[in-house]
């Protein structure tokens, strides 16, 4: 079977030989990890069989601790068995884990290393829940990149195998996990000659048997405890020459040549920087520039963590090292040092009498929950050795104001020039973007010899914030796991972030820049803020434009803009020939949606025909850079927090935050979603008071809040804007001088329709009118605005006049969860705005893990709200259980 290129994440390339090799895979979804078991799950459904012909059963147990006792149990069976996970999911298995290893019970698990949540949860990467399971006696294999990944993935398997002692292989969640990238895929014929089937065999004898019964798991007391658990040292003293025998072998079979440790850059250096995972390219690529410039530096890039062979890594360094700087992407508070520096000093120390002086070394921290780890900060490392004291224990990649950790880096230091393509594409959750964006790197990367990259920034909230696509080609192979910083093609789905993101700031002199946007090419710059015309101005920009939504609607499509928009790339960028693009594009179109049936395909080869006619090159004017100056982030009424910490997070400038400005305990205030304005609806609904039963049924259907209503004293409306709408209040409850209003937050609206679709008031002379309904959000913008900011200085209604119990009175209570970031249309968060209305002012919440506390407690702003008197629901989140 041919060896072939692919374009796959990591995520696939590590599922692909686990399924492979294995006959059950015990799966429990978490992020990032999940792909792997639902890849897998796809593949037994339709019967795909593993290199020995049987379909691996792959079972979704209830928990990641029922998945470790699954694969336990398995394994203990005989069987070839394998796992998923990442994060809380691997500290949950780490008591079979212990099992496994004590047992030495031959298996892979594969983890998208993910940060452990402490003072916050996050689904991003970093090495703390690996690090946090090394002592479990498992062997720990680190990949830096997608094509690191399929390979380790194999010889970790094989390496398991003979040496009995059971692996956890890694590789960065997100960073690597969700990386797109143009690899070679190991065929199923070099997959069976790394596998020793005498191996499997004997795996399969020490499985439980009536027919040879044993006893494993006893109890024991102190007198054989100690002695017993020292009888496996000679396995795990074999094992880093039985992993290096097998990569040996890989290199023979595959081509591919690895080693437990290895080393790149100048053969005489003196600086060597000790790394593992994707951090390891960014190092690897910088020391190529830095050694090209005659700099003597090197790193050492680890594969096998553990068992740590201190022969092996001491033989990877080169003779002439003087220092060494060991990066840990984990923190341990309270440690002499991170784990990975306390070996190395541990191995040179050991190994003195090899080295003609003692190397310094230091240790430092980078990445955590997925920083950006760049060339620059490479650079700063190597350059904080010339420093007559350099920095132990240092931080990079922030800044530490308070404990001085960290170090200086210049942020506009390069590698990559003209001869790599770097698009950014700005979009937003759940409109294609990243959809159209993987099928567009799929198309370059199998149809060109290009080496190809994709990697796709996402918000932890649920759909409807931003996301950013970061797309490499180029000749040269691609080694650069780190954001694009410098980009020539930038994209702009949602013309509104334009008013908040600095959408052009990578962009490089000359680039191209496409925008989505409402306002035709004649018109459109009259309506940009005024730094992005000069953006636009100084750096030369190439500037396109479309009415993606509008094509949209034309053609049938809808609100999906992004075949439309993968068109325009394709069109404009020069990546592939117009012609030559536009025919693949069709191509996979054809396959993605040929058995959802011929309309559908019809319909999105027309949206692309029409793309082409509605694509306009934007003539510009150096002279009118000054005027339309863009929108304010936040409010002038915000507090200091929302203006200092909270508004930066909110338009991308996270990074830029030093480490003073966060609270100690990870305590964050409440009520930060009504100043986010996000304005993410093309649609909003608009009230109809002519026909309004005043029912309040739109209101409690509503899962972002943004619907409200208020019964108030009529003289109150004297200050009111001109188009504040109200009529007369329904109910004997009232008097006759009040009046009610409906009024709706438009800025905040994620333009599900469940009010339309609850709302049972018909408009009488046109029937397919209601009393609340559907209409362009843009005219009514600045209208609204004002409007709701007067209906928020209403007076709140007595709650003791009110039927809590009905709908019409537990609406009009004011919510105490507004805005939230659920997905438009969710059907939990309802009830969460319902509770809040009912008992917002007294409550405690202890919220579990999952939805909930991703729209309920993600940054930068939250939900929770306070009444006018100060209280208001408080909330802490403490994982699973």
């Amino acid at each position: 079977m041919k060896t072939e290129s692919v374009m796959i994440d990591g995520n696939e390339a590590a599922a692909y030989v686990a399924y492979k090799t294995n006959e059950v895979c015990a799966i429990y979804p978490i992020t990032p990890s999940s792909p792997m078991g639902e890849w897998s799950d796809a593949w037994s459904a339709v019967g795909k069989p593993n290199i020995w012909g049987t379909i691996p059963d792959v079972v979704e147990m209830q928990s990641e601790g029922g998945a470790a006792g699954a694969v336990h149990g398995a394994l203990q069976a005989g069987a070839l068995t394998s796992t998923f996970t990442a994060s809380q999911g691997l500290l949950l298995m780490i008591p079979n884990m212990f099992k496994i290893a004590g047992e030495l019970t031959s298996t892979v698990f594969h983890v998208s290393a993910r940060t452990v949540a402490t003072h916050a949860l996050s689904i991003f990467g970093d090495h703390s829940d690996v690090m946090a399971a090394r002592s479990t006696g498992f062997g720990f294999l680190a990949s830096g990149n997608v094509q690191e990944v399929m390979d380790m993935a194999l010889i970790a398997q094989a390496a398991t195998l003979e040496a009995r002692v059971p692996f956890v292989h890694f590789f960065d969640g997100f960073r690597t996990s969700h990386e797109v990238q143009k690899i070679m895929q190991i065929s199923e014929d070099e997959i069976k000659a790394m596998i020793n089937d005498e191996l499997v065999f004997a795996h399969r004898q020490r499985g439980l048997n009536p027919n040879r019964p044993v006893l494993r798991g006893t109890a024991q007391n102190p007198d054989v405890f100690f002695q017993a658990r020292e009888s496996c040292n000679p396995y795990y003293q074999a094992t880093p020459e039985i992993v290096q025998k097998t990569m040996d072998k890989f290199a023979e079979v595959v081509g591919r040549r690895y080693n437990l440790f290895d080393y790149v850059g100048a053969p005489d250096a003196e600086k060597v920087i000790v790394v593992m995972a994707s951090g390891a390219d960014t190092v690897h690529e910088t020391v190529d520039y830095l050694v090209e410039n005659g700099e003597k530096v090197g790193a050492v890039k680890v594969h096998l963590f553990r068992p740590f062979s201190i022969n092996h890594f001491v033989d990877a360094l080169p003779e002439s090292v003087k220092q060494i700087a060991v990066l840990d992407r984990t923190k341990e508070p309270g440690s002499a040092g991170e784990p990975m520096y306390k070996d190395v000093i541990s191995a040179v120390v050991e190994q003195a009498e090899r080295f003609p002086a003692m190397p310094k070394i230091i240790g430092g921290r980078y990445g955590l929950s997925s920083k950006e780890f760049t060339p620059a900060m490479v650079k700063a490392i190597y350059e904080e050795f010339d420093k007559e004291a350099p920095k132990n224990h240092f931080t990079v990649g922030i800044e530490d104001d308070v404990t001085n950790t960290s170090l200086k880096y210049d942020p506009d230091f390069t590698l990559h020039g003209k001869d790599v393509f770097r698009g950014m594409f700005y979009g937003l959750g759940a409109d294609g973007t990243v959809g159209a964006n993987k099928n567009s790197i799929k198309i370059i990367g199998d149809g060109t010899d290009n080496s190809a990259q994709g990697y796709f920034v996402y918000d932890s909230k649920k759909s409807g914030s931003m996301t950013i696509s970061h797309l490499r080609f180029g000749e040269k192979r691609i080694r650069s796991p780190y954001l694009i910083g410098s980009a020539n093609f930038v994209a702009c789905h949602q013309f509104v972030f334009l008013d908040t993101y600095d959408v052009l700031k990578s962009a490089d002199p000359g680039a191209t820049f496409l925008l989505n946007s409402p306002y035709s090419a004649d018109e459109v710059w009259n309506h940009l803020p005024g730094r992005i015309k000069k953006q636009i101005i100084d750096k030369k920009i190439k500037f396109y434009t479309i009415d993606a939504l509008n094509v949209a609607k034309l053609t049938g499509m809808g609100v999906r803009i992004n075949t439309i928009m993968q068109t325009c790339f394709f069109a404009i960028s020069g990546v592939l020939p117009r012609e030559e693009a536009i025919a693949k594009i069709k191509e996979a179109i054809k396959k993605t949606y040929g058995n959802k049936g011929e309309e559908i395909v019809k319909k999105n080869f027309l949206a692309v025909d029409e793309t082409l006619n509605n694509l306009h090159e934007v003539q510009y004017s150096a002279v009118a850079a000054e005027a339309g100056p863009g929108n304010g982030i936040v409010s002038d009424a915000a507090p200091d927090f929302v203006k200092n910490v909270t508004s930066k997070i909110m338009v991308g400038l996270g990074d830029d935050l030093p480490v003073s400005a966060f609270e100690a305990d990870g305590t964050w205030p409440t009520a930060t979603t009504q100043w986010e304005k996000r304005n993410i609806s093309s649609e909003v609904p608009a009230w109809d008071p002519d026909y309004c039963i005043q029912c309040n049924k739109c209101a409690l259907v509503c899962p972002h809040g943004v619907i409200r209503m208020k019964v108030y004293d009529k003289e109150l409306l004297k200050d009111a804007p001109e188009t504040f709408k109200h009529t007369k209040v329904r109910g004997r409850e009232w008097e006759d001088n009040e009046v009610y209003t409906l009024q709706v937050a438009v800025e905040d609206c994620t333009g599900c329709a469940l009010c339309v679709e609850a709302c049972p008031a018909k408009n009488k002379t046109n029937t397919k009118l209601k009393a609340i309904n559907m209409v362009d959000q843009l005219p009514l913008r600045e209208t609204e605005r004002a409007n709701w900011d007067f209906f928020l200085k209403l007076p709140e209604a007595d709650r003791s006049r009110l039927k809590h119990h009905t709908v019409k009175g537990s609406q009009i209570l004011q919510p105490l969860f507004e805005f939230s970031g659920a997905c438009t249309g969710c059907g939990e968060t309802p009830y969460v705005k319902l509770t809040s209305q009912l008992f917002g002012d007294r409550m405690v919440i202890a919220n579990a893990t999952g939805c909930s506390s991703i729209y309920g407690g993600n940054l930068p702003t939250t939900p929770w709200a306070k009444n006018s008197q100060g209280r208001g629901p408080t909330w802490s989140n403490s994982l699973f259980e």
